[in-house]
């Protein structure tokens, strides 16, 4: 009967990562050691601040929230399904639950206990760098077989291979030092301290008469331990050293030096001959290693972009993120939490743009950088929306100068604008086919005349003003004084509260796109030319999703929200009696655009366009959902518009 259940466990727990990772014996030595709990719904299962136990957790069946405990009620901060694995983080932390377990439903969970799996973690690389990536997020629930919706969004995943965790690739080899600062134990702290100053390291490493490391003393026991603690600075290191040192092998692998350091919460890690404290010191490995370290996560690639003008790097380094775009989307990983990544490479990448072009225009315009521009964003990028490199929607906006100057001014505006789009699309962005970029001279001109536009736009909404509006709308400055777009705002606000019923204009434009699907159920397609037969996601279900959303954000006179996944959620915060519609409707736009992203990277496009017969049952079924707030909300504007009038 034990090995019966053992195997039931067994086969559970293979259905899930990090435990698929694991070979038969160790999987088999896993399941032996599982507890197996049965929780009541209402049931606390542990407390927030109670001490960490010696298990973590794995869902069977059930469900269970993790709630923050806070003086205005409690939050809930994860909703764990089956397959969960949670309360990881604050028992290799050695600190006390971070949150609170709620138990939803009547629950089976199996609770492994770490001192069974600590091995399994020195020995299995894929497994520790599974359980680290989830540390360095921050999660308290590592979630992977997730609830039905996303489940169906992993039908849309490319089978390209196993990525591991692309978060961490390029790392064969581990930087580090090799020349350790040391000193012996009764060095006086500021001995210690000037040595760290002329050497311009972060640490030291106090070793005893062998050269064995006794203990570590770095900028931060500094700070927190001697000047913040009035200590003399003439006492001996060894008063305020941090002892007994954690070390490990130089020749281990990244892995395993990482997780102890996230493990322990080391910002230096001693590295020596045989592992121990009892050896001499190898080299020191530090946080900012580790990050050198990390290939293709978001803050590497950042401070990249960040320390290159070489427009060939920049292109490289943009093209490694959509790498680790393409990661992200297979991996689950929150939509919001990529846009976010991938909004602010995109923002580097222009900001360092500008650098470059300022800086070749010096010479024959002296003095005009001291003018005040703001660069923006518009459509998706100004939405914080563009995931792949799709065309390009910008402009430039600069202050008002005398009359002697325009013509100047114009001229250096509209060459720092052409500049600009030429690196991008170096950086293999595509060109916009309506020409709104910044070197289009139309779209690159001074505060007044923007006003004149946007005024222009709103009291007379002809087809094609209400078509720029769409665009026009989502712009979000991205370098520069942003003062200027703020006034900008303002004047935008300021007209459309003289010209109500531009709203309703702008209401009937919202629901010109054709619906989703046709009389019998199906996919609307196009009719001809080159995307014959084949779905257009971005005009059909994307576009209906950020026009109705930009609408009644407007409609509330919300300033500075331009995201739609952001707009939704102001909404839903804004008519309680519509939250639901409106949470439903950000899961929507956050299924279309992770299901456009996905279909763009496996056919190197933008992913617009997409063949309904090569979509699996379950993948119609899920986007045929996905459509269904789009009506509801239609249903909502066009009676608070009064468009049944309107279009009389």
């Amino acid at each position: 009967m034990a090995n019966v259940i053992v195997n039931r466990v067994a086969e559970f727990l293979r259905r899930f990562p990090p435990f698929s990772f694991l070979g038969k014996e160790d999987l088999t030595r896993v399941a032996q050691s599982v507890e197996i709990q049965y929780l009541e719904k209402g049931e606390i299962f542990f407390r927030q601040g109670e001490a960490a136990r010696p298990h973590f957790f794995i869902l069977k069946e059930g469900q269970i929230q993790l709630v923050e405990n806070a003086s205005d009620g409690d939050q809930i901060r994860e909703i764990c399904d089956e397959g969960d694995v949670f309360g990881v983080l604050a028992l290799l932390g050695k600190r006390p639950y971070l949150l609170s377990s709620k138990v939803i439903e009547n629950s089976l969970i199996y609770s492994v206990p770490v001192a069974v799996f600590e091995k399994i973690l020195e020995e299995n690389s894929r497994v520790a760098l599974f359980f680290a990536a989830g540390f360095a997020a921050g999660q308290v629930v590592v979630r992977q077989d997730l609830s039905q919706g996303q489940k169906a969004r992993g039908e849309f995943k490319n089978d390209s291979g196993d990525h591991s965790l692309l978060i961490f690739s390029d790392q064969s080899a581990v930087n580090f030092s090799e020349k350790v600062l040391t000193c012996p134990p009764d060095t006086s702290i500021q001995a210690a301290a000037l040595q760290m100053a002329e050497a311009q390291v972060s640490s030291i490493v106090i070793c005893d008469e062998k050269s064995f490391p006794a203990g570590i003393l770095t900028d931060k026991d500094l700070r927190s331990r001697v000047l913040a603690a009035g200590i003399s600075p003439e006492k001996p290191v060894s008063e305020v050293m941090t002892s007994p040192v954690i070390t490990r092998k130089k020749q281990d692998g990244f892995s395993n030096l990482y997780l102890t350091m996230i493990r322990h919460r080391l910002h230096h890690l001693v590295l020596t001959e045989d592992g121990s404290d009892q050896s001499p010191i190898g080299g020191i490995i530090s946080d900012h290693d580790v990050f050198l370290s990390m290939g293709n996560s978001p803050a590497v690639l950042i401070h990249g972009l960040m320390n290159t003008l070489e427009i060939a790097e920049m292109r490289k380094i943009r093209d490694r993120a959509g790498q680790m775009l393409e990661y992200y989307l297979e991996n689950e990983v929150s939509m919001e939490f990529v846009a976010s990544i991938m909004t602010e490479i995109n923002d580097v990448i222009i900001r360092q743009a500008l650098k470059i072009v300022t800086n070749q225009l010096e010479t024959d315009y002296p003095n005009m950088s001291s003018i005040r521009f703001c660069f923006l964003s518009m459509g998706s990028e100004g939405r914080e929306e563009q995931l792949l490199r799709t065309d390009l929607d910008n402009a430039i906006l600069y202050e008002d100068v005398p009359e002697d100057l325009r013509e100047k001014t114009s001229e250096y505006f509209l060459k720092l604008g052409e500049g600009v789009v030429e690196i991008l699309l170096a950086c293999g962005f595509d060109l916009c086919p309506g020409k709104i970029m910044a070197s289009n001279p139309e779209w690159v001109q001074p505060l007044s005349t923007w006003k004149d536009y946007f005024t222009e736009w709103i009291l007379h909404p002809s087809p094609e003003s209400l078509l720029k509006v769409s665009i026009f709308f989502d712009f979000r400055s991205v370098a520069g004084s942003k003062s200027l777009a703020t006034e900008l705002s303002d004047h935008i606000y300021q007209e459309i509260g003289k010209k109500q019923v531009f709203l309703n204009f702008l209401a009937l434009n919202a629901m010109k796109n054709p619906p989703p699907l046709g009389f019998f159920k199906d996919f609307v397609v196009e009719k001809s030319g080159e995307n014959q037969d084949q779905f257009d996601i971005k005009l059909r279900a994307m576009l209906p999703l950020t026009d109705l959303a930009r609408l009644l954000v407007l409609s509330h006179q919300v300033v500075g929200i331009n995201n739609t996944f952001r707009r939704f959620e102001k909404l839903a915060e804004l008519e309680p009696n519509n939250a639901e519609l409106f949470s439903q409707a950000g899961k929507a736009y956050e299924i279309l655009m992770r299901m456009r992203a996905l279909e763009g990277l496996q056919n190197k496009n933008s992913g617009r366009y997409i063949n309904p017969k090569s979509l699996g049952k379950l993948q119609r079924q899920l986007l045929k959902n996905a459509f269904v707030p789009i009506s509801e909300l239609q249903d909502i504007v066009n009676i608070r518009f009064q468009l049944d009038y309107f279009r009389r």
